[in-house]
């Protein structure tokens, strides 16, 4: 049961709820090994006792963990606790594409090509991977504050598949391809028929089959006509028109056979919309939409008494998908297919060789093309392609890929940025005063060398493009918070009506918690709720490791307990102690706390009870956790500000020094003579400062906050 608080893996610390699924609920966390915050997936309780399911969940979730990519959502870490099976996960700020398309009724054509191309290149790097997501719809793509688009649960649709039945395929049967609504098998095509769906979602605010039952729409997925979204919405461009309808063909394939194809087929549409570049495979028999058989029926209906009688606590099928049939009893098996092998085979060799034609023009085409722009390099030197340096014979070329600018003059920020991600390069967000331009339209675009670029000028891939959209006539002035604490940095802006993007990152010049950049650049202006982005540092990027526990091992299995974890050995001492002799009683640092790679950990080794005859001296022991400043303590303290520690005992030990900024701290000591001790704790904060005859302003102040611990006794 997961409770709010309870730390999970010694490591996972449960703050808050923010979803529910059919499988699964998610909670945000805290990564206290790595200090981020982080999204975790919990599988529920009747899933959790399948044994069969969490096996292969968990074989599909380790796949995913290797899966990294921007628009991917990521998985961090896979476990399991006391009967718990969790994903840890990227944690990304937004909503679904379901609440976004919701929220707009239905999203320019642009704009869905945009989203569209950054879906299929996180499914391109799963596909890549040999991972099917099996379960693309707009509730599994989730686009963050600062407009990117990131597909997540991968790796959970196929553990589904084989034993849920219908908790993927029934559950999403709105976007589900004919296969797998059969029941047969899927692959990378059944992404395609899903990312197809989604885009017809997108363009018309509607999915193009609909029903009373489940079992009645996976029946349309088979049976009946794709319907264009252009007939709902008379705008779209006959290539988009095209593109939707290649992925949504009954046949797997006729489809896109790879989704670098369609990636290939949407950038092109939004570089040219109107053109007629989408190529269809010729139709045969196979490929049209041709009445379900009774097989087909048979084995739905299977699906979903599968459901109904042995997974009654899971996503059930509703009743009335009895009105479709009228006796089951009086069905067969039947083919799961019913089609000629001959005539698949002639189609096979036809695509194939049709394919082969292909490729051969577009070869000679691009060698004819590409020659005559490698002619007009030489003959003008002045041209984007050919770098400063260059000489008169074109040596120095800028080696990488090139492709046009897209057209972003006159677009809103979001749709530029969603074009340019779309495009792979790299946007920068940059805002001017006009009085002539709408707020939040785009009015240019520069290169990283500050010359503008214009749409169809090529550029380098990957390159970074500066836009620079209007403020209005009278935009708001970015005030700059660079090293500023977050929270501080946060409200500063908040209060000027922007809306504030945290991206965190490790830094070795900027203190935990702490601005380390801002986007757009400060004394710039910007028009009242623009995205400020701010990077917070993580502080120094550090190689953490898990304390071992030493407590009863002999010396010489302590030291190579620490070696195995990276540690070294630190101070050895042999003291006299109730514990077994020539076993270890005291480290310096706790059990299964982290600490950097290398760090040394003292030890000290039992001489067992010591001598009758020798009086004992009474001997205390420090276990303390250090907490940071409270409100009560010193409500101007800001968290996140480095706080420097010390530990001294009553009769003058310094046990421990050091600077902290993430608390609470640990600090464990044994065989003290003293019985008590301070803690100190001095650090600094920021106030208000009048000097007279000047304007007031903003001063330092170091403070002392003094704690009195008591020891226990050994």
């Amino acid at each position: 049961m997961i409770k709010i608080g309870m730390m999970i893996g010694d490591r996972y610390e449960v703050l808050e709820k923010i979803g529910t699924g059919g499988m699964s609920d998610v909670y945000k966390a805290k990564d206290h090994k790595l200090n981020r915050f982080v999204a975790m997936k919990v599988l529920k309780q009747e899933f959790s006792e399948n044994e069969n399911f969490v096996s292969k969940f968990r074989v599909e979730a380790q796949a995913a963990a290797g899966l990294m990519h921007s628009n991917i959502v990521n998985v961090y870490d896979v476990g399991e606790e006391n009967g718990i099976y969790y994903i840890v996960m990227e944690l990304v700020e937004g909503i679904t594409l379901k609440k976004y398309i919701e929220k707009k009724a239905r999203l320019s054509y642009k704009e869905a090509v945009s989203i569209a191309i950054q879906v299929s290149m996180g499914i391109e790097a799963a596909h890549n991977n040999h991972i099917i997501h099996r379960d693309i719809k707009p509730q599994n793509i989730i686009i963050s504050k600062d407009g990117k688009v990131k597909v997540t649960d991968f790796g959970i649709a196929k553990a589904a598949t084989s034993n849920t039945i219908t908790s993927n395929v029934m559950g999403s049967v709105h976007y589900t391809s004919p296969e797998q609504a059969r029941g047969g098998y899927s692959d990378e095509k059944s992404d395609i028929y899903s990312l197809g769906i989604t885009m017809f979602e997108m363009l018309t605010g509607r999915v193009p089959f609909n029903g009373e039952t489940t079992v009645a729409i996976a029946i349309k997925h088979i049976q009946e006509e794709m319907p264009s979204p252009a007939e709902f919405v008379a705008e779209i461009p006959g290539s988009v028109e095209s593109i939707v309808l290649k992925c949504c063909q009954k046949s797997p394939d006729r489809r896109y056979q790879s989704i670098q194809e369609l990636i290939a087929d949407l950038k092109q549409s939004l570089m040219n919309p109107d053109e007629n570049f989408v190529v269809q495979n010729d139709p045969d028999m196979e490929g049209g939409t041709r009445m379900i058989s009774d097989g087909d029926m048979a084995q739905i209906k299977r699906r979903a008494a599968y459901q109904e009688y042995e997974e009654p606590d899971t996503m059930r099928l509703r009743s009335e998908s009895e009105d479709y049939y009228e006796n089951p009893e009086d069905m067969d098996d039947g083919d799961e297919y019913d089609y000629n092998p001959k005539m698949e085979r002639v189609t096979t060799l036809l695509a194939v060789f049709g394919g082969i034609a292909v490729c051969v023009i577009v070869i000679f085409l691009a060698v004819r093309v590409f020659g005559n722009m490698n002619r007009d390099r030489d003959d003008n030197k002045g041209n984007q392609f050919v770098t400063d340096d260059s000489d008169a014979s074109g040596s120095g070329e800028s080696e990488g890929e090139y492709i046009p600018m897209p057209d972003i003059v006159g677009r809103t920020m979001e749709e530029a940025l969603n074009i340019l991600l779309g495009a792979d390069l790299s946007p920068q967000r940059k805002y001017e005063e006009s009085d002539t331009e709408p707020i939040g339209v785009v009015m240019r675009a520069v290169d990283e060398n500050g010359a503008e670029v214009n749409a169809g000028d090529m550029i380098l891939k990957g390159a970074t493009i500066t836009i620079t959209a209007s403020a209005g006539p009278s935009g708001i002035e970015i005030p700059p918070v660079v090293d500023l604490p977050f929270e501080v940095a946060q409200e500063r802006l908040q209060d000027l009506g922007f809306t504030v993007i945290k991206v965190e990152g490790y830094s070795e010049d900027v203190a935990e918690g702490r601005v380390v950049s801002q986007v757009p650049e400060a004394s710039t202006k910007a028009p009242a709720g623009a995205n400020i982005t701010l990077t917070v540092s993580l502080g120094k990027q550090t190689n953490m490791v898990q304390v071992p526990n030493l407590m009863g091992m002999s010396e010489a299995a302590g030291r190579q307990a620490l070696s195995e974890h990276g540690l070294n050995v630190g101070d050895v001492r042999y003291e006299y102690s109730q514990h077994e002799a020539g076993l270890i009683f005291y480290q310096s640092f706790s059990a299964r706390t982290y600490v950097e790679a290398g760090t040394a950990v003292d030890i000290r080794i039992s001489q067992g009870p010591e001598p009758t005859n020798t009086p004992k001296p009474a001997t205390y022991r420090c276990n303390v956790s250090i907490d940071a400043p409270t409100k009560d303590e010193d409500p101007e303290y800001v968290p996140g500000t480095p706080v420097e520690v010390k530990v001294v005992t009553d009769d003058g030990k310094v046990l421990q020094e050091f600077t902290e900024t993430s608390f609470p701290k640990t600090v464990n000591y044994y065989n003290l003579t003293a019985s008590g001790g301070t803690i100190t704790l001095t650090y600094t904060v920021e106030v208000e400062s009048t000097v007279s005859g000047s304007e007031q302003g903003k001063t330092t102040e170091t403070r002392t906050i003094t704690r009195k611990v008591d020891f226990e006794k050994e």
